[in-house]
């Protein structure tokens, strides 16, 4: 299988509409259009029956101590995890191509709904379910997608990894709620048929190169 994007190109910074936030000068970060980008899929493996799109960030911070705090940085050498930032389940065979913008138009306090999705697809919950647990203002179950949003002040620059699975199911069967260890935990039992993946890199330090 091959994975292309008309948003970004493998390995090359994603433009700040498909991102959660931004850099500001003044307060560091402001909110963005946080839009999905655009994806297309071709080499669909034989006996295919659905799709499976899963998007992560494998380089967020394991612990949140030095995270945005203007008097300190996030070290490279920080060990990392991953962080789900977007769970697009029961594609049918005959979608090959996912639009910029369908299914994420701007970002939502306390998250969008779900797990229904557009075109009776189903969308999983992503981390900022967690990320926000604690923040009165936007708490909330965050369904579908919600672009980057790396610390302001990391070291590194993120990668944002996007993976279409071709299944032999029409379905992907979940034990649990659909987050995205559950889904990571299917896929891993499903009958996956062929996958592919596209990566773009974000940061919000204007000290790292590339911004």
């Amino acid at each position: 299988m091959q994975l292309i994007s008309q948003s970004f190109k493998d390995g090359e910074k994603i433009p700040g509409e498909f991102a959660f936030a931004v850099i500001d000068p003044v307060s560091h970060v402001a909110l963005s259009s946080n839009r999905n980008p655009h994806l297309a899929w071709t080499q669909v493996p034989e006996g295919t029956q659905s799709f499976v799109v899963v998007c992560h960030d494998p380089d967020v911070p394991s612990r949140g101590d030095d995270v945005n705090q203007a008097d300190r940085e996030v070290p490279a050498s920080l060990p990392r995890v991953d962080f789900f930032h977007w769970l697009l389940l029961d594609i049918p065979a005959t979608t090959t191509e996912i639009e910029a913008g369908a299914h994420a138009e701007g970002v939502t306090p306390r998250g969008k709904a779900g797990p229904a999705a557009l075109n009776d697809w189903r969308h999983g919950i992503n981390d900022y379910t967690g990320w926000f647990a604690n923040d009165e203002q936007m708490k909330g179950e965050y369904y579908g997608y919600d672009g980057p949003c790396p610390p302001w002040n990391d070291a590194i620059v993120h990668r944002y990894i996007f993976t279409v699975y071709a299944l032999a199911t029409p379905s992907l069967d979940i034990k649990g709620p659909l987050t995205g260890a559950s889904v990571r935990a299917a896929l891993a039992s499903a009958p996956v048929l062929g996958q592919a993946s596209l990566t773009g890199l974000y940061s919000l330090n204007p000290k790292v190169q590339g911004n």
